[in-house]
Parts: C-alpha cells; structure tokens; sequence
C-alpha cells in the first residue's frame, strides 16, 4: 500500500512528448455487424528537447567511428567497381 502515493505522482508528472495528432482517416469500413467502423490512431511523436538529446547521443557514439575514415581496401574496391561501369 505504500506505492499508492508513488502512482499518483507519475500521473501529474510532465513528459516531453508531443500532443498526440490524429493519423489521415482511412475510408469508412463496415464491420461484421454492418456497423461503420472508423479507424483514427494517434500519432506519439518525441518532444524536440528529447530529439536533440538523441542526436547528441548518437553523435558521441559514432564519431570515434566516423574519424576513423574509409579504409583504403574498400576505397580499392570502390574504384575499380567505377572503372567496370566506364568501360
């Protein structure tokens, strides 16, 4: 019973998504009943603070990669492939 307190916290507690936007409406369908059936689903989109967090995130994991350059087997294979195409 102590965790009750717990929940209501986390429901009043700011988030950084998007307010949510209705997907485009499909064409009305019918289900088994001869019911028309809409079907509208939400779109979450992340917040543009959280965005930017993780591009900085991927950026920090990369760049070691990134600076290492191609190496110099693959910029072989790269060219001959290029020369094939020319001739």
């Amino acid at each position: 019973m102590g965790d009750r307190g717990k929940d209501d916290d986390m429901k009043h507690r700011k988030t950084n998504l998007e307010p949510l936007e209705p997907v485009a409406e499909k064409p009305e369908s019918h289900n088994p009943m001869g019911r028309s059936v809409t079907s509208q689903k939400p779109e979450a989109r992340l917040g543009r603070e959280v965005q930017a967090r993780i591009g900085q995130q991927l950026r920090a994991m990369y760049n070691d990669v990134v600076s290492q350059g191609v190496p110099q087997h693959l910029t072989d294979l790269v060219r001959r492939l290029g020369d094939q195409e020319a001739e």
